[in-house]
């Protein structure tokens, strides 16, 4: 499990082909690894991924991709910045909101607009997931967590704050760019319970 709450912005400097997919590794910046063992999970751009292989020196890691995460996720696939995050302790302070590191759907950025030092995001989500996104709630993108402005069908808006554009990739979002989206784990289970509740009537 994760919070949402990106700790560093590290790279993926190499990409070497596997039978299925690919090892990527990951430079982790201002990422304090040196607590993480192989197996560990780590969100980059709010996928989970196992580390597979590390520096001694903590200065690299390694993970595989493989073609089905590949398929269903964006910016894993070429080398360049990503969001990082490990994954949480049960004694952690949950700044964000609970999020597993699964990505739901990946979505389309509409607008990416200056409002003063501020930008608004707006999105376009893939229609299968646009039903658990409320206004004023919580979504992940690219393994942020942020919380929605504004509703209307499959699209939303986000207020992103300069301290946020500071230390995420989001700063780098433009029209037309592809984003990572997990839903809150809130919305999925209710569906789930009220689901239940009519196929047991």
């Amino acid at each position: 499990m994760f919070s949402g709450i990106v700790a560093a912005v590290g790279r993926i400097t190499q990409l070497t082909p596997r039978e299925a997919g690919f090892r990527l590794t990951v430079e982790p910046g201002s990422l304090d690894i040196s607590d993480v063992a192989l197996g560990d999970s780590i969100a980059h751009a709010g996928v989970c991924l196992t580390v597979v292989d590390k520096a001694a020196d903590s200065s690299w890691y390694c993970i595989d991709v493989s073609p089905e995460t590949l398929s269903c996720t964006q910016g894993l696939a070429e080398p360049g910045e990503v969001n990082l995050e490990k994954a949480l302790c049960l004694n952690d302070r949950l700044g964000g909101h609970l999020v597993s590191g699964h990505v739901d759907g990946v979505g389309e950025v509409l607008r990416f607009d200056p409002v003063g030092d501020n930008r608004l995001l707006e999105i376009r989500a893939p229609h299968a997931i646009s039903k658990y996104i409320a206004r004023k709630g919580s979504v992940t993108v690219d393994g942020c967590s942020l919380t929605t402005n504004t509703v209307e069908g499959d699209v939303f808006t986000i207020n992103l704050i300069p301290h946020t554009l500071e230390v995420t990739t989001l700063k780098h979002l433009k029209p037309g760019s592809r984003v990572n989206l997990e839903i809150d784990l809130i919305a999925r289970y209710t569906e789930r319970m009220l689901a239940w509740e009519k196929e047991s009537a």
